[in-house]
């Protein structure tokens, strides 16, 4: 299994015949993601590598059937409005690609989302990738690098960085450990789905065996993780790095989304607490692969 995405998820793209979205539509397509339906306002009936483009998400679903999961690539100012549009059409899950989107354009889409029954993954998020089934987003690049640097297995990637996402996900392989999700939460203050979140969900998987997450200083969503083990909601094993070591308050690493206020989302609160709770802190990300190995070799 995965989580979140796999080869029959029914995706559409919105902002298809951008320039974005175009070099990723082909990203997905490639890696066999099944991408039904794109669209952008004013551009119906063209094509993008094979994909029907539609003026509106409510024409896609009558031509193409039901869609499953929103990919958005649209410009920062116009991602509220492309979100609600999905939302309103009954998609369950997007994907919101871009950064710098207005943190109250962020809160009514979490509103609204949570109304629907729906939920998202970023904004500012490279996406997500289910390792031989499907990508979402823009992770890897080319269908060619991600099916190098991704390989299926137990190992579930949650990660706050986008760089980190790949670089952890590419080191587990070299050291031949398979991922069964890779997720990119998204860089920014507020994030639709979450580290804890995300926990949650690997712990459902009954594939996912192990949990990685990369971690910053910054919001409280690995404090989170740890009352999630703490209280038994999590009784897989996760290795963790929490970026951000040397920041003093009030420093901004990073992102947005990574920033100290006096203690809280310091690096000793993350690190202690997901080390109190049973967590496995490493100091290094070279460290992450040995230690996924011997915890493996021990369940």
């Amino acid at each position: 299994m995965s989580i979140l995405v796999d080869e029959k998820s029914r995706v559409l793209i919105q902002g298809i015949t951008g320039r974005e979205g175009m070099a990723r539509t082909k990203l997905m397509k490639d890696y066999g993601t099944k991408v039904v339906a794109g669209v952008t306002p004013g551009k119906g009936g063209q094509e993008v590598y094979g994909v029907p483009v539609f003026n509106s998400i409510a024409e896609a679903w009558e031509k193409e059937g039901p869609i499953d999961i929103s990919v958005i690539f649209v410009p920062a100012t116009g991602v509220k409005k492309a979100a609600l549009e999905a939302l309103e059409a009954g998609i369950k899950l997007m994907v919101i690609v871009p950064d710098r989107v207005p943190i109250y354009d962020v809160l009514e889409i979490v509103a609204v989302a949570k109304e629907k029954g729906a939920s998202f993954v970023g904004p500012n998020t490279l996406g997500l990738i289910s390792p031989g089934k499907a990508v979402l987003g823009m992770i890897g690049g080319r269908a060619e690098r991600a099916r190098e640097w991704f390989k299926p297995g137990p190992v579930g990637v949650a990660s706050r960085s986008g760089g980190m996402t790949s670089a952890i996900s590419y080191y587990l392989t070299e050291s031949g450990l398979g991922q069964s999700t890779i997720i990119h939460v998204g860089g920014d203050v507020i994030v639709g789905l979450s580290l804890p979140e995300v926990v949650e969900l690997f712990e459902a998987d009954p594939e996912t065996k192990i949990i990685v997450i990369f971690g910053e200083i910054g919001t409280t969503q690995e404090e989170r993780v740890a009352e999630l083990i703490r209280n038994g909601r999590c009784s897989k094993p996760v290795v963790a790095f929490i970026g951000g070591r040397a920041a003093k308050a009030g420093t901004r690493f990073s992102h947005a989304g990574a920033i100290i206020e006096g203690t809280r989302g310091s690096y000793e609160s993350k690190a202690n607490q997901l080390r109190e709770a049973g967590a496995w802190v490493v100091e290094s990300i070279a460290e992450i692969p040995f230690k996924v190995k011997e915890i493996l070799k021990s369940i």
